[in-house]
């Protein structure tokens, strides 16, 4: 345990090397990234960055708990999914509406989209990645790229509307936005028409990137799966119903969705022991929710609320405030750009909740100098700090919780996804998706 005398005057330094050192491991040391988290988690806790009465608060709250939740709910519902055969049924479908592999892949990163408008982005990929697999397993070709276009799709269109991500809740809970203002905004199109501007541009550019698959023709399908169990597809999409109709309850725990997940997985579990009468056959759809994927995410979880703690997060929001000057148009480019690069390394939802008080304290200050209203002010900067924070999660594997999830897939279908693999596609999404709206938020909301 480090004296507190030197924590208060050394701690931010400690905790900047130590989360810096982290990153760096992780990226370099793929395969064992979820030790790397855990083991700095430990210790910014034993060295007292992280203090033991801040574990629960800081560190891990109902928010990250949901996560976890979803995550293993949702992971062992999908396995139930799996051995019904469904997957392989819409594989099926996919492929005899889709001329070449290049078109398959477009296609359900766009499905993945629109998905994950409505529905959280690391549930839409536990949903669409078997699907992926299967597909790629009947064309014989390698479903890494596949996963991974599926994860950045489903993090740019989770700012599409009120209720695809935990950030959008909370920009739309600043502005006191209702579900229709994210399609029609003060008189102008919402963050809707804005992000929807950009998976198109991204969709092409995920078609360029495949470009190479349009000579894999996907060969007539003559005989469809059969399946072999209705019930975890009816479960999976009661969930699906489930978590829209949760998002337009107000007031509902932050803990609903992962409880919702979970339940849904035991009810499933039940059926299974029932329908083969054995207690036993519930053990494989448990054994294959992707335990270390869980315990990366807490890892980071508790690594983010250290440097929280140390007053990381805060340092770096008011090194923006001084950045920015007394420029609207510079602040709100300071606000995009330095989200894109922040959220691509620390997760978004404490970035996003530091920086919105924050953005109301640089609205109400420009108010007093420009002579305009603050409200007006802030509309750029929190659509701003929304795209940004969304989009750069896109920029690297541990950036946001689906590329997580997605490569923890991929690895426990035995393929690694080497740092180039991700960057090949995220970086030229990310950029496809965020100059348009970089420059569509400023055209349509900047004062």
């Amino acid at each position: 345990m480090i004296p507190q005398a030197f924590l208060d005057q050394y701690g931010m330094i400690i905790a900047i090397v130590l989360f810096a050192v982290t990153y760096v491991l992780m990226l370099a040391f793929s395969k064992i990234r979820p030790y790397i988290a855990l083991s700095s988690a430990v210790l910014f806790i034993a060295t007292g960055m992280l203090p033991l009465s801040e574990i629960w608060g800081t560190g891990l709250d109902m928010s990250s708990l949901n996560v976890l939740l979803m995550i293993a709910g949702t992971m062992g519902l999908v396995a139930l999914f799996i051995e019904s055969r469904m997957p392989e049924l819409l594989a099926d479908l996919v492929m005899s509406c889709c001329p070449n592999v290049m078109v398959a892949a477009v296609a359900l990163s766009l499905f993945a989209g629109i998905i994950s408008a409505f529905v959280d982005n690391v549930a839409t990929v536990l949903m669409i990645a078997p699907v992926a697999l299967e597909i790629c397993k009947k064309l014989k070709t390698n479903p890494v790229p596949f996963i991974i276009a599926i994860a950045v799709s489903s993090n740019l269109q989770g700012a599409a509307t009120l209720v695809g991500d935990t950030t959008a809740i909370m920009l739309g809970s600043a502005l006191n936005m209702s579900f229709l203002d994210f399609f029609w905004y003060n008189g102008r199109p919402g963050m809707f028409f804005i992000v929807e501007l950009g998976a198109i541009i991204s969709a092409l550019i995920l078609a360029f990137l495949f470009l190479k698959e349009r000579k894999k023709k996907v060969d007539k399908i003559t005989a469809y799966t059969k399946v072999t169990d209705y019930v975890p597809g009816i479960l999976l999409v009661v969930m699906l119903i489930l978590l829209i109709t949760a998002s337009f309850i107000p007031n509902m725990p932050d803990v609903t969705n992962g409880a919702i997940c979970c339940v849904l997985l035991v009810i499933g579990l039940v059926y299974t022991a029932i329908r083969k009468k054995s207690f036993k056959a519930i053990l494989a759809p448990i054994k294959a929710i992707d335990y270390e994927t869980i315990l990366l995410l807490l890892g980071l979880f508790l690594v983010i609320g250290g440097i929280s703690a140390q007053g990381v997060i805060d340092w770096l929001a008011q090194m923006l405030v001084q950045a920015g000057g007394g420029n609207l148009f510079l602040m709100y480019t300071v606000i995009v750009w330095a989200s894109v690069l922040i959220s691509a390394f620390i997760d978004n939802i404490p970035y996003v909740a530091t920086m919105i008080p924050v953005i109301g304290s640089i609205s109400a200050a420009l108010s007093a100098t420009m002579g305009v209203d603050a409200g007006l002010i802030a509309i750029p900067l929190y659509f701003g700090l929304l795209s940004g924070a969304t989009l750069g999660g896109n920029c690297t594997p541990i950036g946001a919780s689906a590329n997580i999830t997605g490569i923890g897939i991929l690895r426990k279908e035995g393929y690694t996804v080497k740092n180039g693999d991700f960057f090949k596609i995220g970086i030229p999404f990310t950029l496809a998706a965020i100059v348009p709206a970089y420059i569509i938020i400023w055209l349509f909301f900047g004062v």
